[in-house]
């Protein structure tokens, strides 16, 4: 338990942190800051649905989507069902993220974006903005993928 909240809790308050800062000193779908000129962006942009916009205006069913996923990864974790280290890394993250982007939508109405990068490549020019959730939640889902490769190769 002491590694989850070691992991989630400064995910989450990194999280907010930085998404309180954008929302205190950027103007919403206002101007674009280069950080790395034309390639990486600080941004404030309202995001209502989820990866890439889908599903806008669903605020409610994110929520509730959001409250079962946290409590099932919850339970499982506290049930011993991730016995690997990048897995129990990667709930960790993974909780952070979801509860920070359940906070935005619930205080927000809609999750903050404001990491906005363009790699200059068709089809993601820029690629969506996101935040540091997002970035955990992504981290997160790469350590169970690693974690189920080297299951696999243990079983080998």
């Amino acid at each position: 338990m002491k590694l989850l909240l070691a992991l989630a809790l400064p995910a989450y308050a990194l999280d907010q942190a930085t998404k309180w800062w954008v929302v205190r000193t950027m103007e919403l779908n206002g101007e674009l800051r280069a950080v790395v000129p034309d390639y990486f962006y600080l941004c404030h942009w309202a995001n209502t649905g989820a990866a890439f916009s889908m599903f806008k205006g669903q605020n409610a069913a994110f929520i509730a989507l959001s409250a079962v996923a946290f409590l099932g990864l919850l339970v499982s974790y506290l049930r011993g069902v991730f016995q690997d280290t990048p897995s129990r890394w990667g709930v960790g993250l993974l909780l952070g993220g979801i509860l920070g982007n359940v906070t935005d939508r619930i205080v927000h109405g809609h999750v903050v974006d404001f990491l906005l990068v363009d790699l200059h490549v068709r089809f993601a020019n820029p690629w969506p903005a996101f935040n540091v959730a997002d970035a955990c939640i992504c981290v997160a889902a790469g350590l169970f993928v690693l974690g189920a490769f080297r299951a696999e190769r243990a079983k080998a």
